[in-house]
């Protein structure tokens, strides 16, 4: 085991020595989520000719996943109870907890051989995190900080989906972990904002990147704005009407156009009014246009998302082209679903109703997580 202590999105790589040419192990990875749940993923090997299974290499002949995958013990774990297409691993909130811990094991002949104890970390020592409020801070969101006198990298904006609330915490806590100061926001469907997606200004979010951007250890340069769903419509606005405050953006599971209010409950409330609105007026646009957008839009999608046509509208995203004339990005991944945001590993659902398989959605994040954060860290 290369790394007893990591970062929650970072992989390990795993490797069981000194056995017999041919011997079979089973290993298991046991990990309980913040509800009290004990996740569990398991895998059956045959030991190569040197008695060593190379966990990045070997291909289990049973188990909770399959192929060659050094994490699937991990993002492959399914519930004690319940249905796997309905469950989530719920970690904890990083204010409870800076970390979670996942337990290896390898059985031979009816006995335990061998057993390790991971770290999985959200928030690294020195990281801040401060709540904002609408009352005292003209935002409600979570604002994560690096520890301080590190060097000046990218600032990020998260913004989440229909769901509303603040959607992505553990992925800023990530982020500031990685030494970039990162703002969750709630625009929508928590204390001091809208109820309902209707009606959300464009200078809320300006407000908010001006936050971010003006953060010690921030190089205000460089400010990426990431959305998710619902959220990528708000991503490209900002970026396309705010190339001063936006460098780049990622777009998960993305719309190409701006779409109509969302009310919890009620698909015909809100007829005749906009989502989004900027200078007082609505934005509707067909499509969302890109060309003002000062760095790249890098939009993430699957080509099983029932919710919506987000695969063709990254496909269009990527024939786009920005101020300077350099083409947009996107990755594709044609049998993962709606559910391809955010960073790689954890277990979560087999899919279910936003599409695609668990192995495909899980490799779709373990691909494009890298990726995102090299767009982070180009200058």
């Amino acid at each position: 085991m290369d790394k007893p202590v990591a970062l929650a999105d970072e992989p390990v790589h795993t490797r069981v020595s000194g056995l017999d040419s041919g011997e079979e192990i089973t290993v298991t990875a046991r990990a309980t989520d913040a509800d009290g749940m004990t996740w569990t993923g398991r895998a059956v090997f045959d030991a190569d000719d040197k008695g060593v299974v190379d966990l990045d290499h070997a291909k289990p002949s049973s188990g909770t996943y399959r192929g060659a995958d050094g994490m699937g013990l991990f993002w492959s774990m399914t519930p004690a109870k319940g249905n796997l297409d309905t469950s989530w691993f719920r970690p904890n909130n990083p204010q409870d907890a800076s970390s979670y811990q996942v337990r290896l094991a390898v059985r031979a002949g009816g006995r335990t051989i061998a057993e390790r104890q991971l770290t999985r970390i959200w928030v690294m020592s020195g990281v801040h995190r401060k709540v904002l409020t609408v009352a005292h801070d003209k935002l409600r969101g979570e604002l994560f900080l690096p520890p301080a006198h590190g060097p000046r990298r990218a600032p990020v904006l998260l913004l989440g989906g229909s769901e509303g609330g603040v959607t992505y915490p553990l992925t800023a806590a990530l982020l500031a972990s990685r030494g970039h100061p990162a703002l969750a926001l709630c625009y929508f469907g928590c204390e001091g904002r809208p109820k309902n997606l209707v009606g959300v200004s464009l200078e809320y979010f300006a407000t908010a990147a001006r936050l971010v951007r003006d953060q010690p250890g921030a190089d205000a340069r460089r400010l990426a704005v990431f959305g998710g769903s619902r959220g990528s419509e708000a991503a490209q606005l900002l970026a396309q009407f705010h190339p001063d405050l936006v460098r780049d953006a990622v777009v998960y599971m993305p719309s190409r156009n701006t779409n109509g209010p969302y009310y919890r409950g009620c698909s015909s409330c809100g007829r005749g009014q906009a989502a989004w609105t900027w200078n007082g007026k609505g934005l509707q646009l067909i499509p969302i246009p890109l060309d003002h957008v000062r760095g790249t839009v890098l939009a993430i999608a699957g080509g099983d998302d029932p919710v919506w046509g987000s695969f063709s509208s990254a496909e269009s995203i990527a024939q786009e082209h920005n101020a300077t004339g350099h083409q947009h990005k996107s990755l594709l991944y044609p049998k993962a679903g709606h559910a391809v945001a955010d960073f790689p590993y954890l277990p979560d659902g087999g899919g279910g109703h936003l599409g695609g398989t668990r192995t495909a959605n899980a490799r779709a994040k373990a691909d494009s997580w890298p990726r995102v954060l090299q767009l982070l860290a180009r200058k």
